[in-house]
């Protein structure tokens, strides 16, 4: 069975079972009303004609019915009532809608109405089964509490009378039922294409296989996915963009609140090729649809993609490209030093060969000759060798220089920072120089913190610029303004945001070398408990 006609049916039951439920009860009230109406008639009647004196002074005449009899019947025509019935004390029948009736003795109890109480309900007489009211006549001497009953006086109409009565008004009743189910009907059938247009007219089975469909896609894919409406609020986040973006309460929160500017700003103006956006210490591709379409406010889509990662790897790569062009122009130039002490030994001129292996210096290895790691972390090393090896490929001379004693225990994941920080650093630096510059790293700890500075011999950045150079997206280089994935100024950023969580700081000043110094200040503290992503260098 179709939804249509399911949500027709299951309506068109709701209301028919609504209006007949109405009905029953309406009629139960009118009847009710109908009987009530009848009982106010018969009781008012019955004490009219108990008040009578015309009634009451027939009752000391030696032929009361003949005084009785007519007033009863005019009394009971006029009322439209079945019958009016008047007896003495002895309830000997004074009155009667048929004559011959009169002088017997009443067929139902008259103790109740003699004994001075009055009496309403439904008894069977000699015309049938009646709804009635009895009263009682009292002596028209004194008041009632004083005054001898003398007589009584029953009013009543026939059921079938009332029945008829209220069944003449079932028809109405009856048509109006079904007048207000026929439009209930034809409502139902209206609401059922107005919710049939609400969901496109699928079926049930369909909106199930989408909502499925939906929640794979949104909940199971490692992208994090944001919709927002026309109006800036956010209306869907998926478990991947809660993840990325560190926070688990974004659905119904304003998009520029919720979201780091730089995010926002991507899903404020559009970004359909991608942009490289920092969330924390994560790098990220975000693409976004655009909130206006047409100068006019749109619902638009945030799509987020992790590259840390990736940018991790890029890093990794490049990093091993330098070492291995370090390791080729080793190789390159011992080879160079054996011919020359091949060449001197075949002329030879074996004191000048002594001469020149002992003057042979170990300037083209890859390491400064320390043994020692700096700062005590092999990892900082490692990375500075390779730095190294990749400044004296551009032809700048990287030098490194650290404390002589021996370095303070740093924390387990002190490392991965300084890796990141000086790495940063130093690509930012090499990317400022050039052919014959030079390069200055200083490792150092002073009391309960750690000193790193890194100079340069580049031109140097302007004080006007010193500000912003540590906000996302801004960059002195060459690709300064680009868009897309390829979008410089996260390095610096990154590196802010790492010193920031360490409870650090970072300055920038002229160096004087000439060019710019960074001088980063670790406490040796515990960082705060921010969670941190893949270490990154960009």
């Amino acid at each position: 069975m179709s939804l249509r006609v399911q949500l027709l049916l299951l309506q068109a039951v709701i209301v028919c079972l609504a209006t007949l439920i109405t009905g029953v009860i309406a009629a139960t009230l009118q009847e009710r009303a109908l009987r009530e109406a009848y009982k106010d008639r018969m009781y008012a009647v019955a004490l009219s004609v108990a008040r009578l004196p015309v009634i009451v002074d027939a009752l000391d005449d030696a032929d009361p019915a003949a005084s009785v009899q007519p007033v009863a019947e005019i009394i009971r025509e006029a009322s439209d009532l079945t019958y009016v019935v008047v007896t003495d004390a002895d309830g000997i029948r004074l009155s009667h809608p048929n004559p011959d009736l009169i002088g017997d003795p009443v067929s139902t109890d008259p103790s109740v109405p003699l004994s001075g109480v009055v009496y309403e309900g439904t008894q069977e007489g000699t015309l049938g089964v009646s709804w009635r009211v009895k009263v009682p006549i009292f002596d028209g001497d004194g008041t009632e509490e004083e005054a001898e009953v003398i007589g009584t006086v029953s009013v009543g109409i026939l059921e079938s009378e009332l029945s008829a009565d209220f069944l003449s008004q079932v028809p109405w009743l009856l048509a109006a039922m079904g007048a207000s189910a026929v439009i209930g009907v034809f409502g139902a059938a209206w609401v059922t294409s107005v919710v049939r247009k609400r969901i496109f007219r699928l079926e049930p089975g369909e909106i199930a296989s989408l909502v499925e469909q939906n929640e794979t896609m949104l909940h199971r894919i490692g992208e994090g996915i944001i919709t927002v409406d026309e109006h800036g609020v956010i209306t869907v986040a998926n478990d991947a963009a809660e993840r990325l973006l560190g926070d688990d309460d974004l659905v119904g929160r304003r998009a520029s609140e919720a979201l780091e500017p730089a995010v926002a700003d991507v899903l404020r103006r559009g970004e359909p090729d991608g942009a490289l956006v920092l969330v924390g210490e994560r790098v990220l591709i975000a693409r976004s649809t655009g909130t206006t379409v047409d100068d006019a406010p749109a619902a638009a889509t945030l799509l987020l993609r992790d590259h840390t990662e990736l940018h991790q790897a890029l890093r990794e790569m490049d990093g091993a490209q330098s070492l291995t062009d370090g390791l080729r122009a080793q190789a390159h130039e011992f080879a160079n030093k054996m011919h020359v002490l091949a060449g001197l030994l075949e002329l030879g001129l074996v004191d000048e060969a002594r001469e020149f292996i002992t003057g042979t210096t170990p300037g083209g290895s890859m390491g400064d000759g320390e043994p020692r790691p700096i700062l005590g972390q092999f990892e900082l090393s490692a990375l500075l060798a390779v730095k190294r090896a990749q400044a004296r490929e551009l032809g700048i001379a990287l030098e490194v220089r650290r404390d002589t004693g021996d370095p303070p225990p740093l924390p387990d994941d002190f490392g991965h920072d300084l890796v990141t920080i000086v790495g940063n650093l130093v690509d930012n630096a090499l990317e400022a120089c050039g052919l014959g510059d030079r390069v200055e790293v200083a490792a150092s700890t002073s009391g309960s913190e750690i000193v790193l500075t890194v100079d340069d011999s580049g031109p140097g950045i302007p004080s006007d610029q010193r500000a912003r150079v540590f906000v996302e997206g801004v960059s002195s280089k060459a690709l300064e303004g680009a868009t897309g994935p390829h979008r410089r100024g996260i390095g610096l950023a990154l590196v802010r945001r790492v010193v920031r969580r360490r409870r650090g700081d970072v300055a920038l000043d002229d160096s004087p070398l000439g060019g710019a110094r960074f001088t980063v200040r670790l406490p040796l503290e515990p960082a705060a408990t921010t969670p941190r992503s893949a270490t990154v260098t960009a």
